[in-house]
């Protein structure tokens, strides 16, 4: 099976527009996962999801709803998305070949709930319903295809700190605000194949009250790499005005990750700055692959290509990292 480079962006509450589609044509990913919340309800960003010339699978996150507990502006948003949106269901994209199976859609973490948008939409689901749901779309894909857990809140059970990646940091004590039911439907599916990834949103990189930074990826005993890839605001500008956007980024060989980060492009295409976190190994990559991965030749050279954490909106943590301003950070 070929290199595949899958392209994630995360909450993006509202910061998606036509300069993202012609960055994503020059950066040329295999395929685009988005976690939902893209804004309160609207459909601006559907619509525009709706004309993108790439193999897509998304999610609804719970701002989706729009606040409207009717499921009217819910059921908007799912007639816009149509195919693409994959709650509760497999799709399967070919090309590149790859199986991603929707998590719970409308999701606000924090154990197992229906608001009552998604109740309204999809009618009562027990959580042993909804873990079983996400299971028997996993089993349904193809054995031969990589598969991908595609989530708005990821599960429970990756730690109760507030910087835990589903991490409660609103409130006091922090605890595990991941989903249940996405925690069942993991454990059922990886008895019967394996699951190499689950990527989610909603619990934002940058805590409250100037906690921090968040831990946005974990890799369990099994295998399984979580990413968490809620960077909001994911517009932005660095220190020396040039504009930002920011991407995930997964490249698979043999139908597992070799490789992880989070991205900030210029709207050019260069990659500007990067935070890497996970690469199998060196060996595993290619020196072809290695080159692929440099900044570009406009990056100041005392700018590191991995700098991590990225802290936002006030920079990166340390001196080396670039100041960042954007839109005020939505609420999770």
């Amino acid at each position: 099976m070929p290199f595949l480079n899958l392209a994630i962006a995360g909450d993006l509450h509202d910061q998606w527009d036509e300069l993202d589609h012609q960055l994503l044509a020059q950066l040329k990913p295999d395929a685009l996962l988005l976690v939902g919340d893209f804004s309160d309800g609207r459909s601006r960003i559907p619509t525009l999801l709706a004309g993108l010339d790439l193999p897509l699978a998304c999610i609804i996150g719970n701002h989706d709803t729009g606040k409207d507990g009717s499921g009217e502006r819910l059921r908007r948003q799912l007639s816009l998305l149509g195919e693409r949106h994959c709650g509760w269901g497999l799709r399967e994209l070919r090309p590149p070949g790859l199986a991603v199976v929707g998590a719970r859609p409308g999701t606000a973490g924090g154990g197992f709930q229906l608001s009552r948008a998604v109740r309204a939409v999809y009618g009562p689901v027990s959580q042993q319903e909804s873990a079983d749901r996400i299971t028997r779309a996993a089993l349904a894909a193809d054995p031969n295809l990589p598969l991908i857990l595609l989530a708005h809140s990821g599960p429970s059970g990756l730690g109760s700190r507030a910087a835990d990646p589903c991490g409660r940091d609103w409130k006091h004590p922090p605890c595990d605000w991941g989903d249940q039911d996405l925690a069942i439907a993991i454990a059922q599916i990886r008895r019967r194949r394996p699951l190499p990834l689950v990527v989610f949103g909603h619990m934002h990189h940058l805590l409250r009250r100037h906690q921090g930074e968040r831990l946005s990826f974990l890799r369990d005993a099994q295998g399984t790499a979580y990413l968490n890839c809620a960077c909001v605001p994911r517009h932005g500008t660095d220190q020396q005005g040039r504009k930002l956007r920011h991407f995930s980024w997964v490249r698979f060989d043999d139908g597992r990750p070799v490789q992880i980060s989070h991205r900030w492009y210029g709207l050019d295409g260069t990659l500007l700055y990067r935070e890497r976190l996970w690469q199998e190994s060196p060996a595993a990559i290619g020196a072809e692959q290695q080159a692929e991965q440099q900044p570009g030749p406009d990056a100041e050279t005392s700018l590191p290509a991995d700098l991590a954490p990225l802290v936002m909106p006030a920079g990166l943590a340390g001196a080396e990292g670039p100041a960042w301003t954007g839109a005020a950070a939505a609420s999770c």
